[in-house]
């Protein structure tokens, strides 16, 4: 798998890593053709050598190559068509950091995905918490969701963050008396920041951005929506826009 470097800041102390990935969307049209016993290669973009060379840059081959036209017309074709499991072979792994309440929202996508997640069973170091945005109640009658960021009272705010202090000093006592910490996390409030290994296929991590990144969706993971499908873009451009079938990746707040 090829290590690279990419990171997305999420609220206020959450992110979302990229750790390492395998494949592209070469992978997924071989993973098509095979069906046919038949491959493809990478082309090399021929205008790209052609301005490096003029310029006297080096450059790696990887720098050069492009997706051949047929290559990409093939892609459509199957995201259009719904022929999900060629794009099932790119894996990727992601390192995220979230509110627990916002990871048990993610973890609900089970289908190509597994997570590995901190243990607050094992850790000692002090959780951290997340403070909202704070947004209105739902109106014309629904159950879930909310209306625009408001501001509330000074009161109410300080009251949200002596909860959270609180709960930290009675982990933090529980463990001072001997408390197990299985049994002292019990304490530690949803607002609590997480942390875990999410490794899914590309198909699966864009059936998760199609659902998040929709308005109807929770504030908080959409942002994490967000964040997932601007490291996805570059890694898997042409499928990743077929499969979204979103030319823009910008949260709607």
């Amino acid at each position: 798998m090829e290590k690279n470097l990419m990171n997305e800041k999420v609220l206020c102390k959450g992110h979302v890593d990229l750790v390492d990935h395998m494949g592209s969307d070469l992978t997924v049209c071989n993973a098509a053709r095979v069906s046919f016993s038949k491959d493809t290669e990478w082309e090399i973009d021929e205008k790209v050598v052609a301005r490096l060379k003029e310029s006297g840059s080096s450059y790696h081959p990887e720098d050069v190559r492009k997706l051949g036209e047929r290559d990409q017309k093939l892609i459509q074709y199957l995201a259009k068509h719904q022929h999900w499991t060629p794009f099932a072979h790119p894996q990727i792994t992601l390192r995220i950091k979230a509110p627990v309440s916002i990871r048990t929202q993610m973890f609900k996508h089970k289908q190509g995905f597994v997570e590995n997640e901190i243990s607050r069973r094992y850790v000692s170091f002090e959780p951290e918490f997340y403070t909202p945005q704070w947004r209105g109640k739902p109106t014309s009658g629904a159950k879930q969701g909310s209306e625009d960021f408001i501001e509330i009272d000074h009161e109410t705010k300080k009251g949200y963050e002596n909860v959270l202090r609180l709960c930290l000093y009675n982990y933090n006592e529980l463990l001072r008396n001997g408390v197990a910490p299985e049994q002292a996390r019990f304490v530690l409030p949803q607002g609590m920041y997480t942390e875990w290994y999410w490794t899914g296929s590309l198909a699966a991590y864009a059936r998760f951005y199609k659902q998040r990144i929709d308005d109807h969706a929770q504030w908080e993971v959409r942002q994490y929506a967000d964040a997932i499908g601007k490291i996805m873009k570059p890694l898997f451009p042409f499928s990743w826009r077929e499969l979204t079938n979103i030319s823009s990746f910008a949260c709607s707040k």
